[in-house]
């Protein structure tokens, strides 16, 4: 008789766990894959503002992969270690009116590897005084060094500046290696990136804004593009239209854009762009929406539990973000796959750069269409990864 009330307990129990579950799974954000593409290990820049190195470090490997040309780790520091210097000379030829800081585009990690190829990670770490990549205290004595040098208290600019900088960067980061081995055999930085194949001109950086003609290359003007390259301009939905095409067509993508809005959570693995103005929903979901309070739909929203109605961005949204600064280039990651929700909502596979353990998706996220529509500033793609039509109206 105990058995039997203890059977029917039990069963009681999970009859009526069963619809909290069904209910749970249900609020829960449901992915399908349609695009995953093969890739590197996701790295940790920790306390270091180099993201657009490793953001591009990885698509660069990634293209390696692509091209069949095996499966390396490159060093995000080799290309940080040349830009400082770049960045150097243009402060003090200017007077120090050029920007000159840790950011940077991905354009300069290509610049790079034109003038001084690329290297293994295990030939440079870039840990010369720190064990993981802390870039303050080198960041601040560059800064001050420069400063001091432009300032050319004998009068004149000393002839000796840029090995003194050299010198420093040597400290804190390493020396450069002339020399390094590779699957047992000995190379140089040009003769493993010649042996890649890999080609920095077959690869254009596109944006998507009003106040700059379409279809043209323009310069953006933002503080980390200063090496003042210049990227295609497209209207917004072709822009998209190249990412998914690329990502179809088994190209990945560097993304240059903004992680401070609200609706980037790389704890939750999400970046959403919430409909936060209750009359732009639709149907049902404006109804739904309108019997919560304010507090509540704020709370809803910004919750990451399950889907939520999304903002359709125009370009002229995206273009008053811009203007206004609510969306910069603060940050740059790696699209490498799509996937979509239960509701058939798209979302960009992105790679970040902050530790495979720093979040539950192993240092990646999802990025919705909506996010990516209005807070991207440029991405970066293989030409053959834009649709022909697009690319004969940029000349490619």
């Amino acid at each position: 008789m105990k058995t039997t009330t203890q059977l029917l307990s039990v069963l009681l129990l999970i009859t009526l766990w069963l619809p909290l579950q069904a209910q749970d799974q249900e609020k829960g954000f449901k992915f399908t894959t349609i695009v995953d593409l093969k890739t590197t290990p996701v790295k940790d820049q920790f306390r270091s503002g180099t993201c657009w190195s490793f953001a591009t470090t990885s698509f660069v490997e990634t293209e390696l992969i692509r091209m069949n040309k095996g499966e390396f780790e490159l060093s995000p520091i080799y290309f940080v270690r040349y830009a400082y210097e770049s960045k150097a000379d243009k402060y003090v030829r200017r007077n120090g009116t050029a920007n000159f800081g840790e950011g940077g585009q991905a354009h300069d990690v290509l610049n790079v590897i034109r003038e001084h190829g690329f290297v293994t990670d295990a030939a440079y770490t870039g840990f010369a005084a720190e064990k993981n990549h802390v870039h303050g205290e080198l960041d601040a004595e560059l800064k001050a060094y420069i400063d001091v040098v432009k300032a050319k208290k004998n009068g004149t600019i000393s002839e000796v500046w840029k090995d003194t900088f050299s010198a420093m960067l040597d400290i804190y980061l390493g020396k450069l290696p002339t020399t390094f081995s590779v699957n047992n055999k000995k190379t140089d930085p040009i003769s493993f990136t010649k042996s890649t194949g890999f080609n920095p001109d077959d690869y254009v950086e596109i944006t998507s804004y009003t106040h700059v003609p379409f279809y043209h290359q323009v310069m953006i003007d933002i503080p980390d593009n200063w090496s003042q390259d210049r990227y295609y301009n497209l209207p917004i939905d072709e822009m998209m239209d190249v990412i998914k095409s690329a990502l179809k067509n088994g190209y990945s993508v560097c993304w240059d854009g903004d992680v401070s809005d609200k609706g980037f959570s790389h704890s939750n693995g999400l970046a959403i762009a919430p409909e936060r103005d209750i009359t732009s929903m639709e149907g049902t979901e404006r109804a739904r929406w309108e019997k919560l309070t304010e507090k509540e739909r704020q709370t809803q929203l910004f919750s990451f539990t399950s889907p939520v109605p999304e903002k359709k961005v125009t370009q002229e949204i995206r273009q008053k973000a811009f203007d206004s600064q609510q969306t910069t280039d603060d940050h740059l990651m790696h699209f490498t796959g799509m996937v979509t929700d239960q509701n058939g909502t798209i979302y960009f596979k992105t790679k970040n750069s902050w530790n495979s353990n720093s979040n539950k998706l192993g240092g990646y996220l999802n990025m919705s269409e909506a996010y990516t529509r209005i807070n991207t500033i440029a991405i970066m793609v293989h030409k053959n990864a834009i649709p022909k039509e697009i690319a004969k109206k940029l000349g490619l």
